[in-house]
């Protein structure tokens, strides 16, 4: 962990244009005032297609503000950092690669000795219960295990920051519940300041210190939330708690009425 004691991660009054096919300019968000401190878990939710994504890519590097800047640690994001760990919605794996090469990548990308990166890669995937898959590929495991093998990928970096966007969509239900309460445990051990983009509020609410609320696109934060509920959490567990209701009451009012807005501008469009 960064020895500063700042923020982990600032957006400020950030904002990204794209050119679309037919070269009219598109703003996915704008405005983008929000600060993540070191070792917070913080999610991010808001209507389909408001730039959510956008904003893991405006943090990761992969894409430059067109306005406004993005601070990791203090300083200026200028391409894609070390520090950071990505966790798409999609499989990141390499088809042709067992379990164990693919933890090892990282790594070896890295320059770790070859040994070296052995030695961590199979100590992850211990902790991820797929010690004895290391001779697998990707297309002879489970959806959940696949999402194991990338969860694994990614902290065996040693990642201090951790983008995830919508990484349990794709999961059936008990798989996704089992799968946050193993992202819990795993980010407890490494403390990494965590960015998680999610459709699912139960899912924000039951994982993060944190709910950010997006406005309907072009987005900017409408509104913050933090969650006070104790930790540790097992996500079936705290979702039975009264307090747990309150707070999904309380963010949905916000929510629910950006979500109203981008279906009422779907229909015009239509019409």
């Amino acid at each position: 962990m960064s020895a500063d004691i700042g923020p982990a991660i600032e957006l400020r009054g950030a904002g990204k244009t794209f050119t679309t096919p037919s070269g009219g300019p598109h703003t996915a968000v704008r405005g983008l005032d929000l600060t993540i401190g070191q070792g917070e878990f913080v999610a991010v939710v808001g209507p389909t297609g408001c730039g959510k994504s956008t904003t893991l890519t405006l943090v990761s590097g992969l894409e430059e503000p067109t306005e406004g800047e993005v601070l990791v640690f203090g300083r200026p994001v200028r391409g894609v950092g070390d520090k950071v760990g990505f966790v798409f919605q999609q499989d990141a794996t390499f088809p042709w690669r067992t379990v164990l090469s693919n933890v090892m990548a990282g790594p070896r990308f890295r320059g770790v000795p070859k040994t070296e990166a052995r030695q961590k890669a199979r100590a992850w995937l211990e902790r991820v219960g797929l010690g004895a898959f290391e001779d697998r590929y990707p297309h002879q495991l489970s959806g959940g295990q696949r999402k194991r093998v990338a969860l694994a990928a990614t902290f065996v970096n040693d990642p201090e920051i951790l983008l995830m966007d919508e990484p349990f969509s794709a999961l059936d239900v008990q798989t996704r519940a089992l799968m946050s309460d193993e992202l819990l445990e795993l980010w407890g051990g490494t403390r990494a300041s965590v960015v998680f983009v999610t459709h699912d509020l139960e899912e924000s609410i039951a994982l993060a210190d944190k709910v950010v609320v997006m406005t309907a696109g072009p987005a900017t934060v409408k509104r913050v939330y933090d969650i006070d509920l104790p930790r540790p959490r097992k996500v079936e567990e705290v979702r039975l708690e009264p307090r747990f209701v309150e707070i999904y009451r309380e963010i949905w009012e916000s929510l629910g009425e950006e979500v109203r807005i981008t279906r009422e501008r779907g229909a015009a469009d239509v019409a």
